[in-house]
């Protein structure tokens, strides 16, 4: 054990380097101010490690590093420990015999490994044994169920995504709009890019033969370990198949009835699989925009996938533009906290989003041409109820015509 602990604690020595700030760190800091929990959410390999890193140096400028531990629960030394919680103890334990300094700061990474381990962290939170505790989670359900609701009001949450296209234009030194238009040809390649392979740290730093393997492996192992294992899913074909066919189909209509016949299975178990890969924040499905919950519920639905690299899988959008684009709006107003719906009676409007009080009506085309002009601007312009404002998102057209504004996808998300 003394091997493992001092391998995750490099920060015992030295500071972590060659970490990329991320927007959402300012909020952690500021929360550091509170007692609360902190809960880091997010689909596997998007960068909770690397905050609890970054967070971790920000403490060590005031504070003795050997009072900071840090323990992946991801290294398979701890798989004996997936189903005792109290093993949290000695790991503790064994940490403060090695530095001879009181822990104060405790960072438990991928903690979901590790049954109950809700009741410890409610333990030692209660009796202030820790000045604060970080936890991160690869499963939405990190927080639901009996035992998370022990932790109801002691907590709070941040969700993090692969890195946006504003991060990824400040790593380029891109951080104003006289160096966006100055710096216009390497901006659309940098949409390329992440169009193409998503925006993954460790894919978009690897070279382009590597990026698909990685990709693959980062798909494999959240099909097989966080929706297989943790659902204990007995039908792993089936599963790998609907997951695959719902890779193939990005922002497509279906019901669950569909889904079944596509992959030959139940139409309850084509729910609950959808509902499994959302969980493990594979993919989100979008409902229809409406004031009605019961229609919500009963109109069919669309699915985009939370990173564009995973659509590189599938082969079928190498040359669709239009839909690469599409699934990378989507996750862009995801990663601005919008919630997001649908509109499709008659015709269709590819995303409502929707934060605080503004909803925006948005619909993604690629080229803006006289041949689908018409069907765009029909698609904001026919909508049965308001909105704040109606856009167009191209690759790289801008204009204003009609009450509807036609802008670029880097302009918009710079």
């Amino acid at each position: 054990m003394r091997n493992v602990i001092l391998a995750q604690n490099r920060h015992w020595s030295e500071p972590y380097k060659n970490l990329y700030e991320r927007d959402v760190f300012k909020t952690l800091v500021q929360n550091l101010q509170t007692k609360h929990i902190q809960v880091i959410q997010g689909i596997r390999r998007s960068g909770k490690s690397t905050l609890f890193k970054l967070l971790i140096n920000y403490l060590c400028k005031n504070v003795d590093p050997l009072e900071i531990l840090y323990i992946n629960l991801d290294d398979p030394f701890f798989t004996p420990y997936q189903k005792d919680a109290t093993k949290f103890y000695d790991i503790i334990t064994e940490a403060q015999k090695m530095t001879q300094k009181e822990i104060k700061y405790l960072f438990l990474d991928e903690v979901q490994n590790i049954q109950g381990w809700e009741r410890y962290v409610k333990s030692v939170y209660d009796s202030e044994l820790f000045l604060k505790i970080f936890v991160t989670g690869s499963n939405s359900t990190l927080l639901e169920g009996e035992l998370a609701t022990l932790l109801t009001g002691r907590f709070l949450s941040v969700q993090v995504y692969p890195l946006s296209f504003k991060e990824i234009l400040k790593i380029n030194n891109i951080s104003n709009y006289m160096q966006l238009v100055k710096e216009q040809p390497k901006v659309l390649k940098l949409v390329d890019d992440i169009m193409e392979y998503g925006s993954f740290v460790e894919v978009y730093e690897s070279d382009k033969a590597f990026k698909r393997n990685i990709l693959m492996s980062y798909y494999q192992t959240i099909l097989l370990k966080d929706g297989v294992a943790n659902n204990a899913i007995r039908d792993i074909k089936s599963f790998k198949e609907l997951s695959y066919y719902l890779l193939s189909n990005v922002g497509s209509l279906y019901s669950y009835s569909s889904l079944a016949k596509a992959v030959t299975i139940h139409d309850k178990s084509a729910k609950e699989y959808v509902s499994y890969l959302e969980e493990c924040y594979l993919c989100s499905e979008l409902k229809q925009f409406s004031f009605s919950l019961k229609e919500q519920q009963n109109a069919k639905k669309k699915l985009y996938f939370s990173d564009n690299g995973f659509l590189l899988l599938s082969f079928k959008f190498l040359s669709n533009y239009g839909k690469l684009l599409e699934n990378l709006v989507f996750t862009e107003l995801l990663k601005q906290g919008y919630e997001v719906y649908f509109y499709n009676k008659n015709f269709e409007c590819d995303f409502i989003a929707q934060k605080e009080n503004r909803i925006i009506a948005i619909q993604v085309c690629y080229e803006l041409t006289s041949q689908n002009r018409k069907r765009e601007f029909n698609g904001l312009k026919k909508l049965p109820f308001e909105v704040d404002e109606k856009i167009v998102l191209t690759y790289n057209q801008n204009e204003e015509s009609e009450g509807v504004r036609v802008v670029s996808f880097w302009e918009y998300f710079a």
